[in-house]
């Protein structure tokens, strides 16, 4: 359950073998654009979140699903009323969300990676853009030395910070300054641990930045190496601000229903770069979920 998508993932697992994905079902709820002023939920938005998670339960039990792993990221994590919601959703779906941490949301990606990417990567640096925040994790096991959570999600930031359609050059330059900021504070963190080995990005917002820039299209499988470099997102970055929703969703790889938001992803995914002192990327098709499935094959096997 994240800002943007409902993702439930079916997945073929056991403990030594890799998650096998047997069926995807995605729904975009924007739970974030359903927010009040004040941060809550209203009613309509946790009429439809109970109608989602119904939803997502039907199709689980239709799929033989034995073991459901419900988790919520940012939306409902910091709205006042998030835990009256989650009641609601308990007591109408017998479904209990379980609230992730931005550190545990850091930590459980930054296993993803490493199990994607084994032991041969070194100190690994991985970097996350979701609707509502970032997550940035760092180190040389399989729980990193340094997680962080930054309140920096591209959807959050549009919806915040940037306003026209395009947006206009004051409000991406003020953005722009405000994500700097924000960033630098946790950068001497990640110094300290030394010069990653390599350096990889998740989700759906890095994955749209590196296939403009040129990277493979998502249907020629996941063990394609694709990368984005600081390089193309200094050069794509004016170009994106200056397009509206519409031509940005003309773009490769670019959905509909993140195209408003990948202005803000492109000033987060550059300045992290920039500040990090980093030059290239690598994408991983692991993530969030597959770490929390992980974690849970992990534990299982200790029990």
């Amino acid at each position: 359950m994240g800002s943007n998508t409902v993702h439930l993932l079916v997945v073929d697992a056991h403990q030594g073998a890799r998650p096998l994905p047997a069926y995807s079902h995605k729904t975009e709820l924007r739970l974030a654009e359903l927010l009040e002023p004040d941060g809550t939920l209203g009613e309509a938005g946790a009429e439809r979140l109970v109608e989602t998670v119904a939803d997502a339960l039907e199709v689980a039990e239709d799929k033989g699903v034995e073991d459901l792993l419900p988790f919520a990221t940012s939306a409902l994590r910091e709205a006042p009323n998030g835990e009256e919601v989650l009641a609601r959703v308990r007591r109408e779906t017998g479904v209990d969300l379980q609230v992730l941490t931005g550190a545990d949301e850091a930590r459980l990606t930054f296993l993803a990676v490493r199990r994607w990417f084994g032991w041969s990567s070194g100190r690994l640096l991985v970097l996350d853009i979701g609707g509502g925040s970032l997550e940035m994790a760092a180190g040389t096991d399989e729980e990193p030395d340094a997680a962080v959570s930054l309140p920096l999600g591209a959807g959050r930031l549009t919806r915040t910070w940037l306003h026209g359609n395009p947006p206009s050059a004051d409000e991406v330059r003020v953005l722009r300054k405000h994500v700097r900021t924000e960033i630098a504070r946790t950068v001497a963190e990640f110094s300290r641990l030394g010069r990653p080995d390599h350096v990889v990005a998740t989700s759906k917002t890095f994955k749209q930045l590196a296939r403009i820039a040129g990277a493979s299209a998502s249907s020629e499988g996941p063990y394609v190496k694709r990368v984005l470099t600081g390089a193309a997102l200094v050069d794509w970055l004016p170009r994106l601000a200056a397009m509206s929703t519409e031509q940005r969703a003309g773009l490769p790889g670019v959905s509909e229903g993140r195209a408003a938001q990948l202005v803000a992803g492109a000033v987060v995914a550059d300045a992290a770069l920039d500040l990090l002192n980093v030059s290239q990327l690598e994408i991983c098709p692991w993530a969030l979920r597959e770490g929390i499935i992980l974690r849970r094959l992990d534990w299982m096997a200790g029990h």
